[in-house]
């Protein structure tokens, strides 16, 4: 597995606190943009608060990723409030930093509240994240957080080869959103779009399973429209790409605000599968991530 991946797994990046990974971003494509087919431009800055825009070419679509996960807010009395919906575990190993330095810790269940075991008070409003065990061999990658840092990697290999389109990383998408709006007035303004695919990572289930290809979301909690998920069926196909349908009806992504814009923007939720959802041993098919990164190359050259 490639030392990109590696990295952004070793970055910690909670909704609110998504700085650095925007910072590690904006490193990793100054210092590889020039070795892209087509370079983009680049915007990011308060502008953006911690989003970063790619724009190749002259785009009709859009990709979208966000680079928040879920985690832990420290509240009282060594009280923890989750952010996002993490699986709340006994003995679960956290980390963080605050004033006083580097945090390593385990939850405590205690009737129904969960608490850390840190022998001091750590600072009000710290945000704690799991702690990272990365394990990886010739079928799978296990890991904390692989929702959604496989998502960015798709973005990042697109990005090798993107000629026409948006690249979008996005914020909070893990504890309700809220970035993607203002992202979208600004694509819009500067380079309209008619359609957005949204590169995160779905659920294993009794449909969708581990090696059969990436999963394409005929619906979540919300659904797209069906005459755009015809058009990327039938371009899934023609490619011989691997992949399987996913119906469900919960669970939402990026795709929710493209739907809820005033913008008449088609979206489709395309990504791997994965089991021990939202807990530090997160599992994904590696041959499920190269079909997904296959995928998104061959559907932004003809969508």
């Amino acid at each position: 597995m490639s030392k990109l991946l590696i990295d952004l797994l070793k970055i910690n990046s909670v909704s609110g606190n998504e700085s650095p990974m925007t910072d590690f971003l904006i490193e990793y494509i100054w210092k590889r943009k020039d070795h892209w087919k087509v370079q983009p431009e680049v915007y990011f800055g308060e502008d953006f608060h911690d989003c970063l825009l790619l724009k190749f070419g002259k785009p009709t679509g859009a990709v979208f990723s966000h680079i928040d996960t879920i985690g832990f807010s420290t509240r009282y009395e060594n009280q923890l409030i989750p952010i996002g919906g993490p699986e709340i575990e006994q003995g679960t190993r956290l980390i963080g930093h605050d004033s006083l330095g580097p945090i390593s810790c385990k939850i405590i269940l205690n009737d129904d509240f969960a608490f850390h075991d840190f022998p001091r008070a750590i600072d009000r409003g710290t945000l704690l994240s799991f702690e990272q065990s990365i394990t990886i061999d010739d079928e799978f990658i296990q890991a904390a957080y692989l929702d959604n840092r496989l998502g960015i990697y798709n973005c990042l290999k697109l990005c090798e080869e993107l000629e026409n389109g948006w690249v979008a990383f996005s914020t909070y998408e893990e504890h309700g959103g809220g970035s993607v709006p203002y992202l979208l007035r600004f694509i819009n303004e500067n380079a309209p779009i008619k359609f957005a695919l949204i590169s995160d990572i779905t659920w294993v289930t009794e449909g969708v399973q581990h090696h059969n290809g990436v999963a394409i979301s005929l619906r979540d909690k919300f659904i797209p429209r069906k005459k755009f998920l015809e058009k990327i069926l039938s371009l899934a196909e023609e490619s011989g790409i691997p992949y399987q349908l996913e119906v469900e009806g919960s669970g939402g992504s990026d795709g929710r605000e493209i739907q809820f814009s005033p913008y008449p923007i088609d979206w489709c939720f395309i990504g791997a599968p994965e089991d021990n959802v939202h807990t530090p041993q997160e599992k994904v098919s590696l041959k499920d991530l190269q079909n997904m990164v296959d995928l998104y190359k061959y559907l932004m050259k003809r969508l």
